[in-house]
């Protein structure tokens, strides 16, 4: 992967050094190191210059981010990607459910990943794979693929800072009581288990989710989660908590009578550009198989679209691959 980002010096930025002003956009340190070894990847007005280098208002600085090797243990495999929306930077992506992020000694090319190298493969284009948002391997919705380190670094930082907006859509039975609200309580390993998580008030880590009701059609309520925290299966044991556990949720809740997934979808995700610094956000409808729980004889969502809290928003602006 391949990139060139130009930035104009502005008189407020007069006098810094090269890594100052590109601290100053978040570049992290590793980034800063990894192009310090890279000839040429730094130029101000068209030439080569060190890190050191003091810039003047009105100085053309521009930074040439290579990667040249894919990541080693991620196998291409032809699996389409429901691309939202591709820059230079970025990729947002629709994941579908029953596909893990990662490959693993038991799934090795069936994943996000997997797909992820395939299609950069196709493009010829080496590609080394950095998921910002994981979702668990049966939750659908929106996550956010980094293009290259220096979009990579400064999108896990937002994560680490609170600063993407995440909001779920889940499917729980019955009438939610009370209809919004919020969940405060730490999460850490159950006893005994590598994978399940647990309500901890000693020792887990802090962990908040906020609700409210969206709808109740067919003995089933949809509610919008939007997470402060992002803790290993968090909304699923939040929900479980509050007394309404996500139906088909193998490892908290099996009822599988309307679904053989947890119903939960990653549905908006709102964030600044971490290059440009734009106001971003991006939604993705209802999956069918949560639609049909609570509309099992429509065809559709039989809701104006206008109105209908399942379809997706339009917010991508399309690829723009600059």
């Amino acid at each position: 992967m391949e990139r060139i980002l130009t930035y104009q010096v502005s008189l407020c930025d007069e006098g810094l050094s090269v890594a100052r002003f590109l601290k100053n956009r978040r570049y992290s340190s590793g980034n800063i190191a990894d192009l310090k070894k890279m000839d040429g990847s730094i130029l101000i007005n068209g030439t080569p210059a060190y890190m050191v280098a003091r810039l003047r208002a009105g100085d053309l600085l521009t930074v040439h981010i290579r990667e040249l090797v894919s990541s080693p243990k991620i196998p291409p495999s032809p699996i389409p990607l429901n691309i939202v929306y591709e820059d230079g930077d970025l990729l947002v992506v629709n994941k579908p459910a029953d596909m893990p992020i990662h490959p693993s000694m038991h799934n090795y090319t069936n994943s996000l990943g997997n797909a992820a190298a395939w299609y950069f493969a196709q493009q010829n284009c080496p590609f080394v794979f950095r998921c910002i948002n994981r979702l668990d391997h049966n939750t659908s919705g929106l996550t956010v693929i980094a293009k290259h380190p220096v979009s990579g670094s400064i999108l896990s930082s937002m994560v680490k800072n609170r600063e993407i907006q995440r909001e779920y859509l889940g499917i729980v039975r019955g009438t939610v009581t009370p209809p919004s609200g919020t969940v405060t309580a730490p999460l850490g390993r159950k006893p005994g288990s590598i994978i399940e998580r647990t309500i901890d008030f000693e020792n887990g880590e802090s962990a908040v989710t906020h609700y409210h009701v969206v709808a109740e059609q067919n003995g089933h309520s949809l509610i919008s989660l939007r997470l402060e925290t992002g803790r290993t299966h968090q909304i699923r044991i939040h929900m479980k908590y509050l007394g309404f556990p996500l139906i088909g949720d193998s490892l908290y809740n099996p009822d599988m009578e309307w679904i053989g997934r947890q119903a939960l979808h990653s549905r908006r995700l709102r964030f600044c550009h971490p290059i440009t610094g734009e106001a971003m956000e991006f939604t993705a409808p209802l999956p069918e198989d949560m639609r049909r729980v609570l509309f099992p004889h429509a065809p559709s969502c039989p809701l104006p679209p206008a109105s209908c809290p399942y379809a997706a928003n339009p917010a991508a602006k399309g690829r723009d691959l600059s």
